[in-house]
């Protein structure tokens, strides 16, 4: 199946998918940080903690294929507008919305993992005092932080010389989250000391 950004450019599916050897299955267990996330979740659910849900991306669908009466194949399908940020819910009476990335970079965060739309999502989120943050793993490191979205915004249009936040500020000024068995990554408990203390 085609799926195609508006404009018409081909999407060819998110790089933290894949893998490249059966070495870095083990190292992370074969779970990417959205699975992580949807398991985290669907637990904050399950035991009554919060709402929180991945959103999903708008698609218009274009053309299906009809092989026998009682089957359809989509063929071809378009994203109708760029999505916002990964994830939303409440907690605690508060509006929860963050954005999920993984990166194989040892030392920055790239700007690039985030588009124009994306932080504009979260300013706005931020104005209507909102909790709105980053969810961001070192896949290499095996390292996941929760980086506040005001301290990111105020790196991408503070520093217009840098294209990245370096490691060792997402180390001081973020919240390093252990993985553990369940809930795999328990980011409200880090919502509970910035948030709520």
């Amino acid at each position: 199946m085609a799926f195609r950004y508006p404009g018409g450019k081909k999407y060819n599916g998110s790089r933290s998918h894949q893998t490249s050897s059966p070495s870095n299955l083990f190292g992370n267990r074969g779970m990417t940080l959205e699975q992580d996330l949807n398991d985290t979740n669907q637990y904050y659910r399950s035991t009554g903690k919060a709402v929180i849900h991945k959103k999903p991306t708008p698609v218009q669908i274009v053309h299906v294929d009809y092989p026998k009466r009682s089957a359809a194949k989509i063929t071809e399908a378009y994203f109708k507008q760029p999505s916002t940020t990964d994830y939303n819910g409440i907690y605690r009476g508060s509006y929860i919305d963050f954005e999920a990335k993984e990166t194989r970079n040892k030392t920055s965060f790239p700007f690039g993992n985030i588009h124009a739309h994306q932080m504009e999502h979260m300013h706005d989120i931020l104005r209507h005092d909102g909790i709105a943050f980053l969810i961001i793993r070192f896949t290499l490191l095996e390292q996941t932080y929760l980086y506040d979205a005001s301290l990111f915004l105020d790196w991408y249009f503070g520093q217009k010389e840098r294209k990245s936040i370096p490691l060792q500020d997402i180390r001081e000024n973020g919240h390093y989250i252990p993985l553990q068995y369940s809930p795999r990554i328990n980011y409200l408990d880090i919502v509970d000391l910035i948030y709520f203390s």
